[in-house]
């Protein structure tokens, strides 16, 4: 089994394999932060949803893709925030993806949310991705 250094990079990379291999599904490592970020995926439309499953003692999350007439709904992501260099924004100067069309997600104080919805609350925090 290999150390993972950055597990949030390794959700996110899953996810964008599985839209592009055409899967319906994919299992992650169960961590607070991903299932978080699923949430946001799912209000977002991104996912249909997810669930904890336990699979020979482990949690894992359990995702389902969303597919609009057989293509995915995700277009493309890109992790912002890494553990070599963590980007943090304040509240009033969160990142617009693609003009509009795509989410920044942030983890603030109040928790995983959008870009626009922190801005809204006047939250800053860690950009951790782009996803259009």
């Amino acid at each position: 089994m290999a150390v993972l250094t950055d597990p949030i990079s390794d959700f996110l990379t899953r996810f964008k394999n599985c839209c592009r291999a055409g899967n319906e599904q994919f299992l992650a490592p169960y961590s607070r932060i991903k299932a978080d970020i699923a949430k946001v995926l799912q209000e977002e439309g991104y996912i249909w949803g997810f669930e904890v499953v336990t699979d020979s003692g482990h949690p894992q999350l359990k995702v389902k893709a969303r597919y609009v007439d057989g293509r995915p709904v995700l277009t493309d992501l890109k992790r912002i925030s890494k553990p070599g260099r963590r980007v943090y924004a304040g509240g009033q100067e969160m990142p617009r993806v693609l003009n509009g069309l795509g989410i920044a997600i942030v983890s603030t104080s109040k928790g995983v949310m959008t870009g626009s919805s922190a801005k809204r609350s006047q939250l800053g925090g860690e950009v951790l991705a782009h996803v259009w």
